[in-house]
């Protein structure tokens, strides 16, 4: 579905349940990671760009305390919670708990505000990598900061995101994700340094297409995968006497190898590799260089494969596949959390054809699972639609 159709559907959504046109509208976009992967809870460097495919949000404000949302991809199911009393997780709805976590931590900040009619809906892929959680998160914060002209910025809009995600949710996720989604601009992806959240915006190259391939290889980020990979990073920190693996380099961590155990050693080597791999791919796309972002790429690919161990069979055929198509001309890599999702590819547009055709002839042949293909480009993060 289209941005606008989605738009239209949203306002004809809220008039049904409510009564009435909504007061506002806003969004926040999913992202692309483009190389950097589990970096960011290491207080490593990532370079993602936000996609055109969003969460929007139509809301009217309320004089009472009540928080009334309609959640519209989930069959309009509702939810109802006061913020006069303490907030608790829905025992049911997963997607409540996004909204309700991001008010809360509002509130743990110390912002006051009434209650609001919400009607949320998304195109963002879900359980793909893209990042549909921190879109939530993000468009539901920008709602409540402008919406009650809350004293914050939209990084603060992201870090309050993230928290809600860490102790509400209890998905141990990093920063990136609700950073891009809050802070990207147009025809730009972010360097982030996850630490100091400084971020530099770096120009996409006009003549590479960002493909997003979804193997639909289902996978949860709220799982016991993603956060053992973190603990196998905090050990490695830890035995290092380290505050983060970001204070580690590659021939340091070599060095010290005999302190970790084997599979730690892995984990702490992905993390400390993919940072150098991250600054030079930043260098690299910035000055268009397509070999070395090639060779960076298929780089954090095997990293994550052999070291992190986060891939799976599918995805490693679609990036073996698509690098075969565009050589030295681009990159292709899988991207997100792991255990299924996505792959990205940047490639030139006179190749698209070629790759969408690899895929619909090869790809559920061998593997038993179609993929979905998303011709995206790099765009603005969250804030209000105009109407």
């Amino acid at each position: 579905m289209s941005n606008e159709q989605m738009l239209a559907d949203l306002k004809a959504n809220f008039e049904h349940h409510f009564g009435a046109q909504p007061a506002r509208v806003f969004q926040a976009p999913g992202r692309v990671n483009l190389i950097g992967e589990h970096t960011d809870y290491n207080d490593g460097f990532v370079l993602p760009c936000a996609i055109n495919y969003k969460t929007m949000v139509a809301v009217t404000p309320r004089e009472d305390n009540t928080v009334r949302t309609v959640a519209a991809d989930y069959g309009n199911e509702t939810d109802e919670f006061q913020l006069d009393s303490d907030i608790q997780s829905h025992p049911t709805q997963l997607w409540s708990n996004y909204i309700r976590g991001v008010v809360k931590h509002l509130q743990l900040r110390g912002f006051t505000f009434k209650g609001a009619d919400l009607v949320v809906v998304g195109n963002v892929p879900q359980g793909a990598g893209l990042s549909s959680s921190a879109s939530l998160e993000v468009a539901i914060g920008e709602t409540f900061r402008q919406l009650y002209d809350l004293p914050m910025t939209t990084q603060d809009v992201a870090v309050n995101g993230q928290q809600a995600e860490n102790q509400f949710v209890g998905c141990q996720c990093g920063i990136m994700d609700q950073m891009v989604s809050a802070c990207g601009e147009q025809y730009k992806a972010l360097l982030l340094d996850c630490r100091s959240l400084h971020s530099k915006l770096i120009q996409m190259p006009t003549d590479l297409a960002v493909m997003i391939i979804n193997s639909n290889v289902k996978r949860g980020l709220v799982d016991s995968e993603y956060n053992t990979r973190r603990e196998q990073c905090e050990e490695a920190a830890s035995k290092l006497g380290l505050k983060a693996l970001r204070d580690i380099s590659l021939e340091q961590l070599r060095e010290h190898k005999s302190l970790l155990s084997e599979v730690v050693y892995r984990r702490a080597h992905h993390i400390v590799s993919e940072n150098e791999r991250t600054l030079n791919a930043a260098d690299a796309l910035e000055q268009a260089d397509y070999a070395t972002l090639s060779r960076l790429m298929a780089e954090s690919h095997v990293s994550m494969r052999d070291d992190f161990e986060i891939t799976v069979k599918p995805i490693d055929y679609i990036v073996e596949m698509l690098s075969d198509i565009i050589g030295d001309k681009g990159g292709v890599r899988m991207t997100g959390g792991g255990f299924g999702g996505c792959v990205v590819a940047l490639l030139p547009h006179d190749m698209v054809p070629l790759a969408r055709q690899a895929l619909d002839d090869k790809y559920e042949a061998n593997t038993g699972y179609k993929a979905d293909v998303y011709i995206c480009t790099a765009s603005p993060g969250t804030g209000e639609i105009e109407s």
